[in-house]
């Protein structure tokens, strides 16, 4: 049965927060790191405060359990707090993940489909920080993402959206 895609509401606080943990990459043979640096300052404002002008974002549902298993969503930053993936004021930030047990088998892909139908004529550009390492490297060139900035083993892409 083919998963369910909604839009972030501000009740989903804390859906956000557990997806925030799950986007964090952690390359294998690392130890995990703990749930709670979410909420340090250089993260957390990846997730606080959800339906901020400019927020837009998708959560992938299970339709057997209606449990979410994955959520891409967008943020603007400022040029005087930027997140990792920052390009400029205008730019919005991609956050995505799926959860473990669902990885590889099309959400991601469903979940960025309809995230950049809806941000397309909004935005210019979508931007993103990933780990060179990182396998979801591959998803992101296959829609498009170019390398426009390198820093040690991280890369900050953007996604054009052209209409």
């Amino acid at each position: 049965m083919p998963t369910l895609i909604r839009p972030i509401e501000p009740t989903d606080q804390p859906v956000l927060w557990k997806m925030l943990y799950q986007a964090l990459y952690v390359p294998p043979g690392t130890d995990p790191l703990p749930p709670d640096i979410v909420y340090h300052p250089d993260l957390a404002k990846y997730a606080s405060a959800w339906g901020k002008a400019g927020d837009m974002g998708a959560i992938a549902v299970s339709p057997e359990t209606q449990d979410a298993i994955g959520a891409a969503w967008l943020r603007l930053f400022q040029q005087s707090n930027p997140g990792y993936g920052y390009i400029n004021d205008e730019t919005p930030e991609l956050t995505i993940t799926v959860l473990p047990p669902y990885r590889h088998q099309g959400t991601g892909t469903a979940l960025l489909n309809h995230l950049f139908e809806q941000a397309t004529g909004r935005y210019a550009a979508v931007s993103l920080s990933v780990s060179v390492n990182n396998p979801a490297l591959r998803l992101y060139r296959r829609f498009g993402f170019e390398a426009v900035a390198q820093a040690e083993n991280s890369l900050t892409m953007q996604k054009l959206l052209t209409p």
